[in-house]
């Protein structure tokens, strides 16, 4: 039984390191391989074998992008504002073999340079420079920790300045001006709102005082059209009661002609329907001088039917 068992337990054994010599490098995966303690190769996705005691995984290593988060870190702006900021970089493998012997501890590597480029981008920025520069010193961090991260295998894709947290003194002082600057724009949108206001309101006065003078020149225009009109049938109206007492006088004309009145007939006519009127009693006769008046048109008349 002994000799059978160790035959057992030596098969065993052997299955064993055989199986240890299989390995299964998954995707986004890569496996740095020593030999004897060299450098052997990098195995990428897929079944690999390694010799027994002598090859040996040296580093597994994550292909994916990387989010690292750091701590936030004092920096000192240009005007001697000291402020704390955290930052996030997105990093990628890019080179198994650097990465694994480029440096002893990539993420440690990775946030003292991230923490050392951050103060020197922002000494160069006053503090308002800095709260309103992110995106320039986002590229500017990216730029400056690719080309240094270059030789340990890593890609930085992106750094981003995750908060800014000035001094408290600071961030009174800015709550104070952004109230007043609140405060402002309320008093401009006000103002605005009241010009605008005065506008309409001079407008519509302005529209109404025009319609009122269309009005009143319709009005007048309406009022001249009637003056003219009465002065027209007026004109008219005198016009036809000339014409009837033309006529009238024609008349008169023709009848003197036929009857030959003369002068002395007409006075004796008029002294009696005076002496008529007086009817006896009236011891003066004064005779009106529109008798005399027409006593003389009568005999101008006589002369012009002789004639």
């Amino acid at each position: 039984m002994g000799p059978i068992i160790a035959i057992v337990v030596f098969v065993v054994f052997i299955l064993l390191i055989l199986a240890s010599c299989v390995k299964i490098v998954p995707q986004a995966h890569a496996m740095v391989i020593e030999r004897l303690g060299g450098y052997q190769g990098t195995w990428g996705v897929g079944i690999h074998f390694k010799m027994p005691f002598i090859d040996r995984v040296a580093k597994r290593v994550l292909l994916k992008e990387q989010v690292v988060d750091f701590a936030p870190q004092p920096v000192i702006t240009k005007d001697n504002v000291t402020m704390r900021i955290d930052t996030v970089v997105f990093f990628q493998i890019t080179d198994p073999k650097l990465f694994a012997y480029g440096v002893e501890n990539p993420i440690m590597a990775i946030e003292n340079l991230t923490a050392t480029t951050l103060r020197n981008i922002i000494g160069d920025l006053e503090l308002d420079e800095t709260l309103t520069s992110r995106e320039t010193i986002n590229t500017k961090m990216r730029s400056s920790l690719d080309v240094a991260t270059d030789p340990w295998g890593i890609k930085v894709n992106r750094v981003e300045l995750k908060n800014i947290i000035p001094p408290a003194a600071i961030q009174d002082a800015m709550e104070k001006q952004m109230k007043a600057e609140r405060e402002r724009r309320e008093a401009i949108l006000k103002a605005e709102g009241e010009k605008k206001s005065t506008i309409l309101v001079a407008e519509g006065k302005k529209a109404s005082a025009i319609l009122d003078a269309e009005a009143e020149k319709q009005a007048a225009i309406l009022r001249a059209e009637a003056q003219k009109e009465a002065t027209i049938r007026e004109a008219e109206g005198q016009a036809e009661a000339i014409h009837k007492i033309q006529q009238a006088n024609a008349d008169g004309l023709r009848y003197l002609k036929e009857v030959n009145a003369d002068e002395a007939v007409l006075r004796l006519k008029s002294l009696e329907a005076f002496a008529k009127a007086a009817d006896g009693k009236a011891t003066k006769i004064i005779i009106p001088s529109e008798i005399q008046g027409v006593a003389g048109l009568v005999k101008s008349v006589t002369e012009v039917a002789s004639n």
